[in-house]
């Protein structure tokens, strides 16, 4: 299955501009990063337009990664045509999907399958820092 990146997206979501005390090993973690949750959200997106649940992925996605202005879970219902309970259990599994994504992305960049979750704190920790 081909994936396209969009890297300027990733740059844009992720915050990869560089910064003033930037090192270039920081930067290329943070590209990293961006690259290792692009590919998993897309992969994820894929998996959901296949199942036909396209519309979902288009409304809740956005849940998994930003944490900027959403709507609220009882909006994101609304235009879905579902409870507000039904979207956080879309979205709570959705999160364990994307999960499990990029630990197969991640999986596909170590020599050893035990660096995984090692790998999987690292992109958390670049991400949240």
């Amino acid at each position: 299955m081909r994936l396209s990146l969009d890297f300027e997206e990733a740059e844009r979501t992720y915050s990869l501009e560089r910064r003033h005390d930037d090192t270039p090993e920081r930067v290329f973690d943070r590209k990293w990063a961006a690259i290792a949750l692009d590919r998993g959200l897309q992969r994820l997106r894929e998996e959901c337009r296949s199942a036909g649940k396209g519309r979902l992925a288009d409304v809740l996605l956005p849940y998994l990664t930003d944490a900027g202005d959403l709507p609220s879970y009882r909006e994101a219902a609304a235009e879905l045509q579902l409870t507000e309970g039904a979207v956080k259990v879309a979205v709570h599994r959705l999160r364990q999907r994307f999960g499990a994504i990029l630990r197969l992305e991640i999986g596909e960049t170590v020599l050893q399958p035990e660096e995984i979750e090692d790998e999987m704190r690292e992109l958390l920790r670049v991400v949240s820092g």
